[in-house]
């Protein structure tokens, strides 16, 4: 068995899982990488950079063998699994008006963003979900994401609920507005930077990868193993309600 702790991160190929893969191997974890695609991400190189092991497994969490494969294979490489961030995540293809929302996109959104982690989790150990702060405030053009954002809130939950009698934790992180290659695009960009400009948030700019990965770093050190159940906003003060 592995002497260093070992974390699984889904969807660690770029923004925000690479940022917290990499937060991870700095602080002294080995890191299984995984993403639905199957070309190796550049993630592990960097990993493998900071002195770490990486391994990377390809797999769609939406699905039940490649969930059951990617932790059988962490078992086997490594010997153990002690933490698991729940961080892949898909937005609808196309943005549609909730009236003209396709089933095909709900099922393809809540498949990678809801059930994906749900089942998985029931695999893994200490855990942190990477919610977002959809999941209270309406986006109807996107109306799949924020249902599967909203899911993972109670998923946190009821998680954390089951899960205390074994000490083990499970925490959400909800990020804002991160720059991602989610939010690349210009007319997302365009008007998020007014927004943000108008006040939109209190600390007026962008949120990065890297803060939401800090605070997994924070998590990862054990540092909060008496807050389960508890949602971090790392939001720039998105979720305060201000008169």
């Amino acid at each position: 068995m592995a002497e260093r702790p070992v974390a699984i991160v889904t969807g660690a190929s770029r923004g925000i899982g690479k940022a917290i893969a990499l937060e991870l191997a700095s602080l002294g974890y080995d890191i299984v990488v995984n993403r639905a695609a199957d070309a190796v991400p550049d993630t592990k190189r960097q990993v493998e950079e900071l002195g770490a092991r990486c391994e990377f497994v390809q797999g769609d969490i939406g699905k039940a063998k490649d969930r059951t494969r990617l932790v059988e294979t962490t078992k086997k490489v490594f010997g153990r699994c002690d933490m698991l961030v729940n961080n892949a995540g898909t937005a609808p293809l196309k943005r549609l008006d909730i009236l003209e929302a396709t089933e095909e996109s709900f099922e393809r959104v809540i498949g990678t963003n809801l059930k994906g982690p749900y089942f998985l989790t029931q695999l893994a150990y200490r855990i942190v979900n990477i919610g977002s702060v959809s999941a209270y405030a309406t986006s109807p053009a996107r109306g799949e994401y924020c249902i599967s954002k909203a899911g993972m809130r109670m998923m946190t939950k009821l998680y954390a609920d089951r899960l205390g009698e074994h000490n083990i934790i499970v925490l959400e992180i909800s990020p804002g507005i991160i720059e991602t290659d989610m939010t690349s695009p210009r007319r997302i960009k365009d008007k998020y930077d007014k927004l943000i400009a108008a006040g939109l948030t209190p600390i007026k700019r962008w949120g990065r990868p890297e803060d939401v990965a800090k605070v997994v770093g924070v998590i990862a050190q054990g540092k909060l193993d008496f807050s389960t159940g508890s949602v971090i906003d790392v939001d720039g003060g998105f979720h305060l309600k201000r008169l």
